[in-house]
C-alpha cells in the first residue's frame, strides 16, 4: 500500500542522505526535516548564509545523482 511505499521512499532518502559529507547531510536534515532557514542553519554550523546555500545546492546535486532514475521511477504514477 501507500504507507509501505512511503516508508520505502524514506528509507532510500535516508540512505542517500547518509552517503553525503557530514556537513551537507546536516544541512539537508536541518532544512527539510527540522525546517530551519538558511540563516539559522548558518548560525548552528558557524558559517555564513551564502555558504549554507552553496553547500545545500551541492548536497542536492549529489542526492539527485545518487537517487537513480530506476529507484525513483517506481513511485511515478
Amino acid at each position: 500500500g501507500v504507507a509501505a511505499e512511503y516508508r520505502e521512499v524514506r528509507a532510500i532518502l535516508a540512505d542517500a542522505i547518509d552517503s553525503l559529507p557530514e556537513r551537507e547531510a546536516r544541512i539537508i536534515q536541518l532544512y527539510y526535516f527540522e525546517e530551519l532557514n538558511l540563516k539559522e542553519i548558518g548560525q548552528v554550523l558557524g558559517i555564513g548564509e551564502s555558504r549554507v546555500c552553496q553547500l545545500q545546492a551541492q548536497a542536492l546535486m549529489r542526492l539527485k545523482g545518487r537517487l537513480s532514475k530506476e529507484e525513483l521511477s517506481r513511485w511515478r504514477p
